[in-house]
């Protein structure tokens, strides 16, 4: 007898996991409803085309007029000091970041099932911002590499010489994927989404894109322009998904003038509640 309740237990832990996963799938592929999707789209085409005209010209700017003198001026390749500054690149790596996103995602699924139902809400509203976490870095990075492959730009020093105009479109080799960098992607993307879903996480955030880019430029990996080009596409690509969750009331509200605003947390909302004066 014990070992039957067990196993129905078991079934309907099972029953509900899976009942999870297809829900919180459907929610993401299912058609956009918020009723200020229209004007969150325009605002964002708009910020989108004057973030690139400005971000293109500086990285044209770069390309012609800095990224040979700037890496002309870091430490050698491989240089034995340089060994804090490969442990920091790696926390801008798109694979360790996705797949610790991955992680906290498969933890969110595994415990909510068995929860009640309030400590339920709280953690699933939790995994819905992990969700947009995730797709924030993974849409831009997946565009960057195709970006790469079409490129093909040498990465510093690749040929024997500084010359940051040497293209080999198409190549899909490790020494001609220096456009743009993957790492200024992950970073910028992971700073932006983290920004946009607790503000005031930003100042944090700015220091953690700002050291990751650091750490490709005196590696040797990128050039300037590399760096500033990933940041273009790691932003734009976070905003995009961040539209696409804002315009299905996923984690994020939309204004009357199309600005995307986060949702206050369950735990926020109930607290906020609890401080409203009750009704007589």
């Amino acid at each position: 007898m014990p070992a039957q309740i067990g196993s129905a237990g078991s079934q309907n832990y099972l029953s509900g996991l899976l009942a999870l996963v297809r829900r919180s799938a459907l929610q993401l592929v299912r058609p956009p409803s918020h009723s200020r999707r229209s004007e969150a789209a325009r605002r964002l085409a708009r910020h989108s085309l004057l973030i690139t005209a400005i971000v293109g010209a500086l990285v044209i700017v770069l390309m012609v007029g800095l990224d040979a003198q700037e890496i002309a001026l870091m430490p050698p390749r491989g240089s034995a000091g340089l060994w804090i500054v490969r442990i920091l690149t790696d926390f801008g790596k798109e694979t360790y970041v996705l797949c610790l996103l991955a992680g906290m995602l498969l933890v969110v699924a595994v415990m909510a099932p068995g929860l009640r139902r309030t400590l339920q809400s709280r953690l699933l509203s939790f995994g819905t911002r992990l969700q947009f976490l995730f797709f924030a870095v993974l849409a831009p990075v997946l565009a960057g590499e195709v970006i790469k492959w079409i490129a093909g730009r040498g990465r510093p020093f690749v040929g024997g010489k500084a010359n940051p105009f040497n293209f080999v479109p198409f190549s899909g080799t490790e020494a001609h994927a220096s456009f743009p960098s993957a790492h200024a992607i992950t970073s910028v993307a992971l700073a932006f989404a983290i920004s946009a879903v607790w503000p005031r996480a930003r100042p944090v955030m700015i220091v953690y894109v700002l050291l990751i880019v650091a750490t490709r430029l005196v590696l040797l990996a990128h050039h300037p322009s590399d760096v500033v080009a990933g940041g273009l596409i790691g932003v734009i690509g976070a905003m995009a998904v961040r539209y696409w969750f804002a315009a299905r009331s996923l984690g994020f509200a939309i204004h009357r003038d199309g600005e995307i605003v986060p949702i206050p947390g369950v735990g926020r909302r109930l607290k906020r509640v609890a401080a409203e004066p009750s009704a007589p």
